[in-house]
């Protein structure tokens, strides 16, 4: 989202019922939307599916935006949340119908994605970091995956400043070792 301005206009007129603004908006906010998809799923394709769960649930929930803090910042939180649920659904389904795969057979990418991914050690630490420590999750998404500056993830945590850096600390102490052993 390369001019702000513009985007913030179209959100505000967006939540408050504005149809072409919303029109407008998911077209232009769907590149960035697919960018930040593929910061947490490696494979394109389901990157690309994520990016549409976002700009569905941007655009069934626009009205909850109430432009107390930046749309970006409120956009990703969406991008994060439907990612995570992407990579749980993925996680899931691989669990569901494990399937073996012969070397000679070609690999295909819809049963390779992030499950055998290059991410899936990024992935399955932020689920045991939930599993274990949830108030340290957010911290951790908003400021080192949707690299929001520290005061924008403490306001979309809801924690002040210095809290958010405290948890933020304790999430990167807690997953360093998870990455590391990946």
């Amino acid at each position: 989202m390369q001019d702000q301005a513009p985007m913030e206009d179209l959100a505000r007129r967006a939540a408050a019922g504005d149809s072409e603004a919303l029109d407008r908006l998911l077209t232009g906010i769907r590149p960035e939307v697919v960018r930040r998809c593929a910061r947490f799923l490696p494979c394109r394709e389901d990157a690309e599916e994520a990016a549409q769960d976002v700009l569905l649930q941007v655009a069934r929930h626009i009205t909850a935006f109430r432009g107390r803090s930046r749309f970006g910042t409120w956009l990703y939180t969406v991008v994060a949340n439907c990612c995570r649920q992407k990579y749980r659904e993925l996680k899931r389904r691989a669990a569901e119908q494990p399937a073996a795969i012969e070397p000679a057979h070609a690999v295909d990418p819809r049963t390779t994605s992030v499950i055998a991914g290059s991410r899936v050690d990024l992935l399955e630490a932020l689920d045991r970091l939930e599993r274990e420590h949830p108030h340290l999750v957010a911290p951790l998404v908003y400021r080192d995956i949707c690299q929001l500056d520290y005061a924008e993830a403490a306001e979309r945590a809801g924690i002040p400043l210095g809290t958010l850096k405290s948890r933020l600390h304790e999430a990167r102490k807690q997953v360093r070792p998870w990455l590391a052993a990946s």
